[in-house]
């Protein structure tokens, strides 16, 4: 597994914005698939944004589409989630997750993904 290490969860008031940053502190490889999933209470782990870093092809679930961003630095091996216009359904665990030592080819399922972050706790509310 590859440590990762999210931050940048908190309360934000509804069509509020944050950003998720996950950090892959002391990897210098490259981490092939990237993804952000989310877990709220009483609801199963949800694919939210998936990246490929070969290509920087990316996938969004229907839920979030036009609202948040999936992106990375590749010289800091860090990814990002950048959730625009919050709305309560939001609230959720946010884990970061990587594929590596796994070659990726696509998708945004949980078992493509190998090594992940302890979460972050992100809620929306007025």
């Amino acid at each position: 597994q590859v440590p990762l290490v999210e931050s940048g969860g908190g309360l934000v008031h509804p069509g509020g914005s944050l950003r998720l940053s996950c950090a892959a502190s002391g990897f210098t490889g490259d981490l092939y698939g990237i993804g952000w999933f989310r877990r709220a209470p009483g609801k199963g782990r949800e694919g939210v944004s998936c990246m490929s870093t070969s290509d920087g092809s990316t996938v969004y679930a229907d839920s979030v589409k036009g609202r948040f961003t999936i992106s990375r630095d590749n010289a800091k091996n860090t990814v990002y989630l950048q959730m625009n216009s919050l709305k309560p359904e939001d609230t959720a665990v946010y884990y970061c997750a990587a594929s590596w030592p796994r070659k990726f080819s696509g998708g945004c399922s949980g078992h493509l993904f190998g090594s992940w972050g302890q979460g972050t706790q992100v809620t929306v509310s007025s």
